[in-house]
């Protein structure tokens, strides 16, 4: 079968050249020697790559040096094919380090050798490092990583469980070797990294990769399907694994006498229990795992014999919870087991348990909560120290026995226990700030006088508005394939605000690398704000308008830019006219399935710039007077639920 040609879009080609996606269009118009489209659509054609590098060079419009890694990315893509991708980037890695070569087809080999001559120029590290990342946001779809947020707490929690060096670390679920390379960061003398993984073209990545990036002496990467193998022959002294979930498939029936299962035979539906005990029976003695795990299983009816026959064994230290959005699937709070070896100890043992599933900070620029890691730090080492009783327990394991032996943290933590006295002041210095705020805004708001008529100012549309080149309105834009990002956003990451997001009351899913949203812009592929943009949601039930003081923002489809002409619309004032609900309604258009504004139709009254501002500035003040009554309410609702919940338990008293 014949190689697939490779192709690039126009964007794609922009990307290549150092230029805006315009300058390509012109490119086009201007030069009828530029190469015609060999495949795709008239509204997104797409050409031969070796064409375009042809006509770019005859041109001089392609750099020694400019859009190098884009001009191999393509190639990679043309392969048609997630894992043989995969492989020329794992073999890539390989060669970096001299290791024997792996077979691959004449193409694959082609590709191989023409990455390595790049990385002589861009850096062997950079190199792979921009493959990896673009493969794998590429299929986000079909392969989970865990979150380098998440992999480094792990990493830290494990240290804190066992102090001290280490000789061997495992994840017998190694993926492309996120966990294994936290673990080799915080432990920087160990002497063997072990890692198992079914999927061979994770493995061959994830050996590659660790063995660029780590100098352990040794690095053992199996391709092995964990569960089906036999017992582990070597035992670790640290397990760090995010096991496969929701498995049915996993060997139930061929393992029934395994004896891994100290705690018995895992029911079907319970693969997650099956990796635990995997997890356990490798472990040396004092050995520590830390297990990421999805809430259900600390809670389902069928895994209770085994959470049992383990809490007997003492083999569970803690159970700790995590806000959603740690790692994927976001909305839910997962939860990290503490392991240990059966211990031999005559004392009834007890569990640790930590909740730390509100430990969430609202974003500034969305007023949506994503993870507080350093509130998740906090409160979780300090929970292992014996320093945080207001926010964890620890339970002997005879009243976690009964019918259900339930492992939920928030379950079990006494309510007494479940406020902070530092919190709990500090959500009442929060009301009274937010209070006397809201109060002063009030003052300044109530003087404002409300006259019987209005005065004398024709209203214009902004269409007119944006003919009269007075403000540019721009649609939000589907995000090319490839550069969404999911999960913990870094600072220079800049978020992409959908209409889903703000219908689900979440913080944004995706970000985009500051990078990229540069390029994409520049190839206006997409629609970022900047400073004095005003946004405008279009669907009917999501509508609203408002001034991104927190710009750069991405917007996806159905929410619109507008950028005023700062000398002749004051955007405070533009936000307020849009947003009010009268013009809303007569600017809507009432479809059979939906109802939408069209952003055009809505009206702005014809007023002086020092009039504009004038009226700007009370709209600032009224922005600022809805968010300080908002967190007067969250404050307010925190107090009344945390005094309850003392008073229930005769922990409050009068001064």
């Amino acid at each position: 079968m014949g190689e697939r040609p490779v192709v690039v879009t126009l964007a794609e080609i922009a990307r290549i050249a150092g230029v805006g996606r315009a300058a390509v269009s012109n490119w086009r118009r201007r030069h009828p020697s530029f190469p015609a489209p060999v495949s795709g659509t008239d509204t997104s054609p797409q050409f031969s790559l070796v064409q375009v590098e042809e006509w770019l060079r005859k041109h001089d419009k392609l750099g020694s040096s400019t859009g190098s890694l884009e001009r191999l990315w393509p190639a990679l893509e043309a392969l048609g094919d997630r894992d043989r991708m995969g492989r020329v980037i794992a073999e890539f890695g390989a060669r970096l380090q001299d290791a024997p070569h792996r077979e691959l087809d004449p193409s694959e080999e082609q590709l191989v050798d023409q990455t390595l001559k790049l990385s002589l120029h861009e850096g062997a590290r950079e190199t792979f490092q921009y493959l990896l990342d673009r493969w794998l946001s590429t299929h986000i779809r079909q392969i989970a990583t865990t979150p380098a947020p998440l992999a480094a707490f792990m990493a830290e929690v494990a240290a804190r469980a066992r102090p001290g060096k280490i000789s061997t670390l495992l994840d017998p679920a190694c993926g492309v070797g996120g966990l294994l390379l936290a673990g080799a960061e915080r432990w920087k003398d160990t002497r063997r990294l072990l890692g198992r993984e079914r999927d061979p073209v994770l493995a061959m990545l994830a050996t590659s990769r660790l063995s660029l990036l780590v100098k352990t002496p040794e690095v053992d990467l199996r391709t092995i399907d964990t569960l089906r193998s036999e017992s582990p022959a070597a035992t670790a002294d640290v397990i760090l694994c995010d096991p496969p979930t929701n498995e049915r498939d996993w060997g139930h029936a061929e393992l029934a006498t395994d004896r891994r299962w100290l705690f018995g035979l895992p029911p079907r539906t319970e693969s997650e229990l099956a990796w635990v005990q995997h997890v356990v029976s490798a472990l040396s003695d004092g050995g520590v795992a830390v297990v990421l795990l999805p809430p259900a299983v600390a809670s389902r009816r069928a895994g209770r014999r085994i959470r049992a026959a383990m809490l007997r064994a003492g083999s569970l230290r803690a159970v700790i919870a995590l806000p959603p959005g740690a790692a994927p699937p976001f909305g839910v709070g997962l939860h990290l087991w503490i392991l240990q070896p059966p211990t031999q100890s005559r004392t009834a043992p007890s569990v640790l348990m930590v909740d730390a599933a509100d430990c969430r900070a609202t974003l500034s620029a969305t007023r949506v909560q994503a993870v507080d890691w350093d509130a998740v730090r906090d409160r979780v080492f300090a929970a292992m120290a014996g320093e945080a009783r207001e926010t964890s327990i620890e339970i002997p394991v005879l009243d976690l026995l009964g019918e259900e032996t339930d492992l939920t943290p928030a379950r079990h933590a006494p309510t007494s226990m479940s406020v902070s006295v530092v919190n709990h002041r500090r959500t009442w210095r929060k009301f009274d700030s937010s209070l006397r705020e809201a109060q002063d805004l009030a003052k300044v708001l109530r003087d404002l006088e409300v006259v019987r008529e209005a005065a004398d100012a024709h209203a214009v549309a902004v269409a007119d508005l944006e003919q009269a080149d007075t403000l540019t309105l721009a649609p939000g834009q589907a995000i090319p394939d490839g550069y969404l990002r999911r999960g913990e956003r870094p600072d220079d990451g800049v978020p992409v605000l959908t209409v889903a997001d703000l219908r689900e009351g979440q913080p944004p899913q995706f970000w985009i690398g500051a990078e990229d949203v540069e390029q994409l812009e520049q190839d206006k592929g997409i629609t970022v704000t900047s400073s004095n943009d005003v946004v405008v949601v279009v669907p009917s039930a999501e509508f609203s308008a408002w001034v991104d003081d927190a710009a750069p923002t991405v917007l996806g489809p159905h929410i619109h830019r507008l950028r005023p002409d700062t000398e002749r619309l004051d955007p405070w004032f533009l936000a307020a006219c849009l947003r009010a609900h009268f013009n809303a309604r007569q600017a809507g258009t009432h479809a059979t399935t939906s109802s939408r504004v069209d952003p055009r139709r809505l009206l702005v009254p014809r007023l002086p710039i020092d009039e504009q501002r004038r009226y700007g500035d009370v709209h600032r003040r009224l922005v600022r007077f809805e968010q300080a009554v908002a967190e007067v309410g969250e404050a307010g609702t925190t107090l009344s639920r945390t005094l309850t919940e003392l008073l229930a338990a005769g922990l409050l008293q009068e001064s």
